[in-house]
C-alpha cells in the first residue's frame, strides 16, 4: 500500500490524525508527492499553522498521506510514491489530490485526515473511498507553512469517516468551534448544466434528500460551466507560478512526474489577458452562489458526476466538474457518502455561505443518519 510517505510510531492514545504531505511537520521533510521535492527538501523547521491545535490537543500523527503529485490532479494516481489503494474496489482510482488521506481514515489507519482542496481535492476522494470531507471557506484556516497550488484558491480542510469525525477535525484546526446550529431549513437542488452527471448517482441524491425528511426546493444557478473554466485558468496560472522553480531547474524538472511537467508546462501558457479576465469574473460568480443561498440555507448536488473509474481509465475524468466552481467562489462545501443502486456509494454535496461550516455540518449529520450508508 501507498497511503503513507512517512509512517511515524506510535505516540500515545490521543487522536489519531493523517496530515497530507504538503502540510509541514517540524523535523520531517515535505514532499508533496513529488519525486523533485523528495530529492531536494530539507526537515520543516516548524509546524504548519494549521497543526497548533491538533498539537495542543494530544492528537497522534500517524503519518504524511500520500497525495497526487504537487497536489495537481484529482485521480489520486501517484507515479513515484504509487498510488493509495482504494478501500472499495482496488481496481478503481482513489480519487485526488487528497487520495492518502481518504485512504487512511476509510482503512481505519486514521481517525482524522486533513488535506488540501484547490478545485475538490478533499471532496473527490472522499466521494471515491466513500467517507465524508469537508473543503473550508477560502482563508479560513491557514495556509502558512502549505505548499501552494494556488494561493487564491487552497484551503485545508479535515476528512474522517463520518460527519462527527469531520466536526472533530474543525475543533482540531479552529479550537472552539462547535456545530451549535440548527440544521438547514430549505435545501436548494442545482442541476448544473453541461454536467453530465450518472443517473444512478443522480438518483441516490434525490433518494437520500427525500428520506433525510428535509425540505428540498429545485434551485437554479446559471453560469456553471462558465465558472468551471473561469476557475481553471486561474488554477492553472498559479500552478505554474507556485512550481515555476521545479519546472526551470533541470535537475527538479526531470524528476517531476511525467503527466504533471506536461500539465505545468502546458499552464505555464495561459496569458496574462487571461488571467485578468478570469480574476475579472470571479466576483461575478461569487455574487451568483450568493443570490442562489439567498433563498434556501444550503445547495445540494452531487460531488462527483461518475463513480471512481478503473485504474487504466484514470485519465480524461471530469473529476472536478461539481466541485472546482465551490473553490472559484471560496465557499465552505461537505461531501458525504450516500447509497447508491450500485455496489459503490454515490455522494452529496452540501454548499453554503462563507463562514458556514457549522450549518453543512449540522445539515450533513441529518442526511448521514438518513442514508444509512454507515
Amino acid at each position: 500500500m501507498a497511503t503513507f510517505i512517512t509512517r511515524l510510531p506510535h505516540q500515545g492514545s490521543g487522536i489519531r490524525l493523517a496530515v497530507k504531505d504538503l502540510i509541514d511537520l517540524a523535523g520531517l521533510p515535505t514532499t508533496a508527492g513529488s519525486a523533485a521535492l523528495e530529492k531536494t527538501a530539507v526537515p520543516a523547521d516548524r509546524d504548519a499553522r494549521c497543526m497548533a491545535g491538533a498539537r495542543a490537543a494530544g492528537a497522534v500523527i500517524v503519518g504524511k498521506a500520500n497525495l497526487y503529485e504537487l497536489a495537481f490532479g484529482a485521480s489520486g494516481v501517484n507515479e513515484y510514491f504509487g498510488t493509495p489503494v482504494n478501500p472499495l474496489d482496488s481496481r478503481r482510482v482513489p480519487g485526488g489530490s487528497s487520495s492518502g488521506s481518504a485512504v487512511a481514515v476509510a482503512d481505519g489507519e486514521a481517525d482524522i485526515a486533513y488535506g488540501s482542496d484547490t478545485g475538490g481535492s478533499i471532496r473527490v476522494p472522499a466521494a471515491f473511498c466513500g467517507v465524508t470531507g469537508l473543503k473550508t471557506t477560502h482563508g479560513r484556516v491557514s495556509l502558512d507553512g502549505v505548499w501552494p497550488l494556488a494561493p487564491s484558491l487552497d484551503t485545508v480542510g479535515p476528512m474522517a469517516r463520518d460527519v462527527a469525525g469531520v466536526a472533530a477535525g474543525m475543533t482540531l484546526l479552529e479550537p472552539g468551534f462547535a456545530v451549535d446550529v440548527a440544521p438547514a431549513g430549505c435545501l436548494g437542488r442545482i442541476r448544473p448544466a453541461g454536467v453530465d452527471v450518472d443517473p444512478a448517482i443522480e438518483a441516490a441524491i434525490d433518494a437520500a434528500l427525500t428520506r433525510s425528511g428535509l425540505e428540498v426546493a429545485e434551485a437554479d444557478l446559471p453560469g456553471w460551466r462558465a465558472a468551471r473554466t473561469t476557475c481553471s485558468v486561474i488554477l492553472d496560472a498559479e500552478a505554474a507560478d507556485s512550481n515555476r522553480a521545479l519546472l526551470a531547474d533541470p535537475l527538479t524538472r526531470d524528476l517531476l512526474g511525467s503527466e504533471v511537467r506536461g500539465r505545468l508546462a502546458h499552464c505555464a501558457a495561459v496569458t496574462p489577458d487571461e488571467l485578468a479576465a478570469a480574476r475579472a469574473a470571479q466576483p461575478a460568480w461569487r455574487a451568483a452562489m450568493t443570490r442562489a443561498l439567498a433563498a434556501v440555507d444550503l445547495l445540494v448536488l452531487p460531488t462527483v458526476p461518475v463513480f471512481p473509474p478503473l485504474l487504466a481509465d484514470a485519465v480524461g475524468v471530469p473529476y472536478t466538474a461539481l466541485t472546482n466552481p465551490v473553490n472559484l467562489a471560496g465557499f465552505p462545501a461537505i461531501a458525504l457518502p450516500v447509497p447508491s443502486v450500485r455496489e459503490l456509494p454515490a455522494s452529496l454535496q452540501l454548499i453554503g455561505l462563507p463562514g458556514s461550516e457549522a450549518l453543512l455540518l449540522a445539515t450533513a449529520a441529518i442526511l448521514e443518519a438518513a442514508a444509512g450508508y454507515r
